[in-house]
């Protein structure tokens, strides 16, 4: 027996009023305060048409708490990563290259340099006490 489920499982909210999730409806009943708090403290100074775009500027940034997701995360998770990614943890990130095999040949090598390094020291040793003796003939 196969059951089977939806994928987008866990992007399911309960709708509470006019298919908006509880989020949202608070959200909106939030940006619609502040609207109403902004038009009536400027209407007598403004005027209109100043106080209507004064309102309108006052209740996007609410409202877009309440709808605005993405990759998964609400408006305010997504402005806590930006301030860490952008802010707090920005620093230069440098590419640097690892030889695996050098580094587990490493022992190897460095026998091999100081064995080549011994014999050719004594090479040298035998060229030079040679060229000693021609130089003692002569």
């Amino acid at each position: 027996m196969e059951v089977k489920i939806n994928k987008d499982i866990r992007e399911y909210t309960e709708s509470i009023v006019l298919g908006l999730s509880l989020r949202q409806c608070f959200f909106s009943v939030l940006a619609c305060i502040m609207a109403v708090i902004f038009y009536f403290l400027f209407i007598d100074s403004l005027g209109m048409e100043i106080t209507s775009w004064l309102c309108i500027l006052s209740a996007v940034p609410f409202a877009g708490l309440g709808f605005i997701r993405y990759q998964g995360m609400n408006a305010e998770q997504i402005f806590i990563v930006a301030i860490r990614s952008l802010i707090l943890t920005h620093r230069e990130l440098l590419f640097q290259t690892t030889n695996i095999y050098y580094q587990i040949l490493k022992p190897v090598f460095e026998r091999h340099i100081k064995e080549d390094s011994v014999s050719y020291d004594k090479r040298l040793r035998k060229i030079k006490k040679a060229g000693k003796g021609k130089n003692k003939d002569s």
